[in-house]
């Protein structure tokens, strides 16, 4: 499934987002940052009317050692080899920010750089955002948080700190030259056609073993590069279980899950071919969510708003009155008609 790729390299929410460019080159092994997904800074290059038709990631090896360029590099290093500079083993304990031992790369593939690979290029720009899960404005800043607290299970990182600095300052450089206003195509994790019926946690356990046990073994707990207590991470991240992503994270959402595995798993898969079917991806997600995993306190306050709520979001509270398994697996066509009647009649506002 998330196979050895994951494990060489934010985001949106899985939807395809179009643009005039086209990614030119698919570049470097490296990893991603862990996730659903983002973050800012600033590049000079082009102006909009000066750049080429086609977008090529950029080249961190290109780079000259600048102070400037040195921080880039930081962040790229950050993306691939978080629990050596972040993870709970680390010697320095103020540094522990992540609580799990995934690296960024896990969701961010190719050290955040594939098409359909929850990437993070193009994504300068587009904060500060509204999000519906804060109900308010957030930062770059807030939104790498959020990977911080719900995918690498850990804690929040102050604006100021070094790391939180070379992050952003990578995720910048990698929008040199695409201008405001301006979104690149292979945005999030893609998006397939859902099922029309629940996905089968039992049939998509058969899927697993067939596709993706040989890499992420049978307990689904993957492969350490090292000893638990060392901080060289995975070979092949787990699934599930204590040192996995949590409840709250965007990857515990079946159309995130499902999209990603479809895109880009087993190991090797390219999104232009996947090998996956549709149905099996369904499936296969919603096998891997079906198992336990650490849960994050407090997520009753996500959504103030809870028919902005996805359809899919596997945990409560909700406003459309269906339980927290077909949330969780579908199908949501009917949970969609429901929050659309629901935002045309309002009901109201209960008494004070």
């Amino acid at each position: 499934m998330f196979g050895t790729a994951l494990t060489d390299a934010a985001s949106i929410d899985g939807e395809i987002m179009t643009s005039r460019f086209v990614i030119g080159a698919r570049l470097v092994s490296g990893i991603g940052l862990a996730a659903a997904w983002a973050l800012l800074a600033y590049a000079g290059g082009a102006s909009a009317q000066q750049r080429p038709s086609d977008w090529i990631v950029p080249d961190v090896t290109t780079l000259s050692d600048s102070p400037a360029n040195q921080l880039i590099r930081k962040g790229r290093e950050l993306v691939v080899a978080t629990p050596s500079l972040i993870g709970p083993n680390v010697g320095d304990a103020s540094k522990r920010f992540a609580g799990n031992n995934l690296s960024c790369s896990n969701c961010h593939l190719s050290a955040g750089t594939r098409k359909f690979g929850l990437p993070l290029f193009g994504l300068a720009h587009l904060f500060p955002q509204y999000s519906a899960r804060k109900g308010g404005e957030i930062t770059i800043e807030d939104r790498v948080n959020s990977c911080m607290t719900r995918s690498l299970n850990g804690r929040e990182m102050p604006d100021t700190a070094p790391e939180m600095r070379a992050l952003v300052a990578y995720i910048d450089f990698l929008s040199t030259n695409v201008a405001k206003g301006e979104t690149l195509p292979g945005l999030g994790a893609g998006s397939m056609p859902e099922l029309a019926r629940a996905a089968d946690p039992a049939r998509g356990s058969v899927i697993f073993g067939n596709s993706c046990a040989a890499c992420h073994g049978t307990d689904g707990l993957g492969v350490r590069r090292s000893l638990p207590t060392t901080d060289l991470g995975y070979m092949v991240p787990p699934l599930w279980g204590a040192d996995s992503f949590n409840n709250g994270a965007g990857m515990g959402r079946l159309s995130v899950a499902a999209n990603f595995i479809h895109f880009n798993m087993p190991h090797g898969t390219d999104y232009s071919s996947p090998r996956l079917s549709v149905e099996d991806a369904w499936d296969v997600a919603a096998f891997m969510l079906s198992h336990e995993r650490p849960v994050k306190p407090g997520l009753e306050r996500d959504f103030p708003d809870l028919l902005l709520k996805p359809v899919e979001t596997p945990y409560g509270p909700y406003a459309d009155g269906f339980g927290v398994d077909q949330h969780r697996y579908g199908p949501f066509g009917p949970i969609r008609q429901e929050i659309d009647r629901l935002k045309q009649n309002p009901p109201p506002p209960a008494p004070r």
